[in-house]
């Protein structure tokens, strides 16, 4: 499997991470790259986990930790959670 395609299977689990949550995702993504190969699994399994990393609703851990932030009269923009996501997750 061509690199390129590696990359467009974690875009798109990237982008379903924040659509549906990353959970989901995984439900959905791993059997229908399953069959290209491991490398393809492996591409859903970075999107997956470095999505969520970019909105709140991209996991179910980023939204509880919401909760508690917003529980102890906190508030963190979305702006900032997503400009510090980009800045802590490896480009690739």
């Amino acid at each position: 499997m061509s690199a390129r395609r590696r990359r467009g299977w974690a875009a798109l689990a990237a982008v379903l991470a924040n659509v549906i949550n990353n959970l989901p995702a995984v439900l959905v993504l791993v059997p229908l790259a399953a069959p290209s190969g491991p490398g393809a699994v492996l591409a859903v399994l970075l999107g997956v986990n470095i999505g969520p990393s970019l909105t709140y609703a991209g996991s179910l851990a980023t939204l509880l930790w919401r909760r508690i932030v917003h529980h102890h009269e906190h508030d963190v923009a979305l702006r900032e959670f997503t400009v510090l996501g980009l800045l802590t997750c490896p480009p690739r």
